[in-house]
């Protein structure tokens, strides 16, 4: 109750109705929400607000309730979390079972000080096996929120709209004069992203998944060599990975700075980044875009797929207060990601010489910058195609509302 009544303080401190988000949906002002979007909270509402956010209420009631709330989407829409986790952490040869490699893994990287921060609601951010263990489980209940019609294949659904927008703007994986073609996929966490890339294009011959966190790596890995059938499927029957998992020997998954990779100039096809821009400062950010310039070979293409803060959903969360707190509370770099958009594009552009964006999801968008020579590039391209001639953005937003775990029908 004193929580609540604290809260409801904050707000007002704010200057924020708890209505101002549905009323701004409703009417449907996307221009207005646009502006916004470039606005980050300030005030002595907000520094309450962010106090109180690294209280321990915050450490010790509202994060397990997030987490509550998450391992409930899932569960409800029949994404096995528990017994999946409950499978890939017994397993005997995992590296999370391993003490030595335990305590080498703790002790082997060096890490920026900007990962070293908390996020996603883990104390020690990427740099456990508990986080590591947990992205793929919180990634398919995310989906599910994303597109809640689909229930637990809503993640799929997810990643596919973004290859839809790629392919749409011209995604294309180009082959060197020796006929290899390298995929490198920045952040790319537990792999997730890169099994992806490597179904989507047989024609790759190496894809390289780069992540700084060795935990998520372990994990990753583990899974590759152990490529389990998801729960319900295969010979073990109530046993297995929330997804089925091929081996490919194409993959390889390794612990490192994407803003150092260490690979030769212009020797790769393509660099990915899936849902990483957001989790970087724009002094980082712009360090992993110089990187991914250096190593792409001339013609090769940059792929980004974000969450878009000039979206009028997005934009509607960031005027909230409260909501966007919470949020930002679990992702340290959220407002200047937000406040940077526009900036991150016209550098992308400067540097690439052409760069084309369009909306993949009500709130999220796929970016394409591809590497033109100096005779090429000009003056810089930028091809925006997210919003209508109208000013509202091209797609429909799907994702549910903060207090839902599960679709709902509307016609009850």
């Amino acid at each position: 109750m004193i929580l609540a009544v604290f809260i409801g303080v904050l707000l007002l401190l704010q200057g924020a109705s708890p209505f101002t988000n549905k009323q701004c949906i409703r009417n449907n002002d996307d221009r207005r929400l646009r502006e916004l979007a470039a606005e980050p909270r300030a005030g002595i509402g907000q520094a309450l607000l962010n106090v109180a956010l690294k209280s321990p209420v915050w450490a010790y009631v509202l994060v397990p309730q997030a987490r509550a709330s998450i391992v409930k989407t899932a569960e409800e829409n029949d994404i096995p979390w528990t017994k999946a986790k409950t499978w890939l952490k017994s397993h005997k040869g995992a590296p999370w079972n391993d003490e030595h490699r335990r305590v080498e893994v703790e002790s082997e990287a060096e890490y920026p000080e900007y990962y070293r921060r908390s996020f996603h609601a883990y104390e020690d951010g990427n740099l456990s096996y508990d986080a590591a263990i947990e992205q793929e489980l919180a990634s398919r209940s995310i989906g599910a929120r994303n597109f809640p019609a689909y229930g637990e294949r809503g993640e799929d659904v997810f990643r596919d709209a973004f290859d839809i927008g790629l392919s749409k703007l011209g995604a294309q994986v180009k082959s060197n004069d020796d006929g290899s073609a390298m995929v490198v996929d920045f952040g790319c966490g537990t792999g997730t992203s890169t099994r992806r890339l490597a179904k989507q294009y047989p024609g790759a011959t190496r894809l390289v998944g780069i992540d700084l966190s060795p935990y998520f790596i372990d994990v990753g890995t583990t899974l590759l060599k152990l490529a389990p059938n998801a729960v319900g499927i295969g010979e073990d029957g109530q046993e297995g990975w929330i997804t089925s998992i091929d081996a490919d020997d194409r993959i390889d998954l390794r612990q490192g700075d994407v803003a150092r990779t260490g690979l030769p100039d212009d020797s790769v096809s393509v660099v990915n980044l899936s849902l990483v821009m957001h989790e970087l400062p724009v002094s980082a950010a712009k360090d992993v875009v110089d990187e991914a310039f250096r190593i792409l070979q001339p013609g090769g293409q940059m792929w980004i797929s974000e969450m878009d803060f000039e979206s009028p959903a997005y934009a509607a969360q960031r005027e909230n207060a409260m909501l966007f707190s919470l949020l930002r509370a679990t992702e340290p770099y959220l407002d200047e990601y937000a406040d940077s958009m526009e900036e991150m594009r016209e550098y992308i552009t400067e540097l690439f010489g052409e760069l084309k964006i369009t909306a993949a999801t009500g709130r999220h968008y796929a970016l394409i910058a591809t590497k033109l020579s100096r005779e090429d590039k000009g003056e810089g391209v930028i091809e925006d195609t997210r919003f209508k001639p109208d000013g509202s953005y091209g797609l429909d937003d799907t994702h549910l509302r903060p207090w839902e775990s599960k679709q709902t029908d509307i016609r009850k």
